[in-house]
């Protein structure tokens, strides 16, 4: 096969896979305007939506963040949201904030062209013919858009896990500054970052921890709270909340994990399923995920034996993937990692299936199995009162394997690769790599 040709078919591929996203935004858009509300998985609160930005930016600008609301984010949000917000809107309720401050939907909407122009840039800068595909996927991909639709603050992480993890700056400080960012605003960041030390590469992971920890001790003091007793404290009631909350977590989860509690389920799901079906997914739940932790983990250890071997963005990949496939922290926190796997290049099996899954995963809509809820509620977006239909979709099952994918084929690609650089050359165990 020529070269043209080797190099067409990818960008031939790519190309119908972005136009897919196009296609199902603009599908969901459609149903948008019939019914006056976002379609699953979008959250069936229909007059919900930026709330997570208001209801934390409400408590950024009253007392009672960590005692009262019991926040599980780290101070940095609440000094962020306070410099960004209109204090004279937080008197009343937080839906009352969301029509009130001009300058609060002014950041959301600005800090989502941030994310998309700061994308383009790095896709650009790695491969030119690809950029636009991965860029829309980005851009218009279901996990941005329902970070927007919750106005979550993954907004503003994402445009400095770009700037921390992509070819965006030269400078080694602005990137130890923007992965402490990140993990200042979701801890759960720090895994990317742990690629370094994988690789044996201690610098630029020890300059980040020090940024992390100056930050938060900075935030922490403007805040006045916000403690690590506090965060554990408040972290371990949130987690004994969301286990009562299976409906919600099933409904865009990351993983299969949620769905090994469907017994649990508040909603009379045995109605829609049957009962050997939820049987033999309970069974096979914990395999999936052990045997996908399992072969992460061996490509760890084949990364650390043969640091050089491998791109940090890759051993960044599947650390985040094996986290998402063990538990979900939201659907939308699928952003980070298919950032990470668009850097990838089309090249062999395992890279080409990650790719492929991760378009997939930018993919806007659901198909029904079965209506489940139907809520008579106000749709903010649509600024009026719709009946809400939301239930059993494939999606569910379909988006955690999708991730379980990206992390076993970015996996044994890692260990085949690896198994190629050993035959070669084998470092000293102490070797820092470059």
């Amino acid at each position: 096969m020529s070269a043209p040709t080797t190099r067409f078919l990818p960008l031939a591929a790519e190309i119908l896979l972005a136009l897919g996203v196009v296609a199902s935004v603009g599908w969901t858009l459609h149903l948008f305007f019939q019914l006056g509300y976002l379609p699953q998985p979008f959250v069936f609160d229909t007059n919900d939506t930026y709330m997570d930005w208001f209801n934390t930016a409400y408590w950024a600008n009253n007392r009672g963040i960590y005692d009262v609301w019991r926040s599980i984010y780290p101070p940095l949000s609440f000094v962020f949201l306070d410099a960004t917000s209109l204090p004279g809107c937080y008197l009343q309720s937080s839906f009352y904030a969301r029509d009130c401050d001009w300058l609060a939907r002014s950041t959301i909407y600005a800090f989502y062209l941030i994310d998309v122009v700061l994308a383009w840039v790095c896709f650009r800068r790695l491969d030119r013919g690809t950029a636009p595909m991965r860029t829309i996927a980005i851009a218009l991909g279901l996990p941005m858009l329902f970070t927007v639709e919750r106005g979550n603050l993954i907004l503003v992480a994402f445009a400095f896990f770009v700037i921390a993890h992509g070819p965006v700056t030269a400078s080694k400080t602005w990137r130890w500054f923007a992965g402490a960012v990140t993990i200042n605003f979701k801890p759960y960041l720090v895994l990317p970052l742990l690629a370094h030390a994988v690789k044996r590469d201690w610098r630029p992971l020890e300059a980040a921890a020090i940024a992390t920890i100056a930050l938060y001790l900075v935030t922490l003091a403007l805040v006045g709270s916000g403690t690590p007793m506090e965060l554990a404290s408040n972290t371990a009631n949130w987690v004994q909340f969301q286990s009562g909350q299976v409906w919600n977590e099933v409904n865009y989860s990351t993983s299969y994990a949620p769905f090994a509690l469907f017994s649990t389920l508040e909603v009379p799901l045995l109605q829609f399923v049957p009962s050997r079906l939820v049987e033999t997914i309970q069974m096979l739940v914990p395999i999936v995920i052990r045997s996908t932790q399992l072969v992460a983990l061996a490509a760890l250890a084949a990364a650390w034996l043969q640091p050089r071997a491998l791109p940090t963005h890759r051993i960044a990949a599947i650390l985040m993937g094996a986290y998402l496939v063990t538990q979900s922290p939201g659907g939308y926190t699928q952003l980070f990692l298919l950032f990470l796997v668009l850097m990838e290049r089309w090249r062999g099996a395992g890279a080409i299936v990650a790719i492929v899954a991760a378009y997939l995963l930018c993919l806007v809509g659901d198909w029904p199995l079965a209506t489940v809820l139907d809520v008579t509620s106000n749709s903010w977006l649509g600024d009026r009162t719709v009946s809400a239909v939301f239930g059993l979709t494939a999606g569910h099952f379909i988006r955690p394997g999708l991730v379980v994918a990206i992390v076993w084929g970015l996996s044994l690609a890692s260990i085949a690769q690896v198994v190629r650089a050993h035959r070669d050359y084998r470092p000293s165990l102490g070797l820092v790599a470059a």
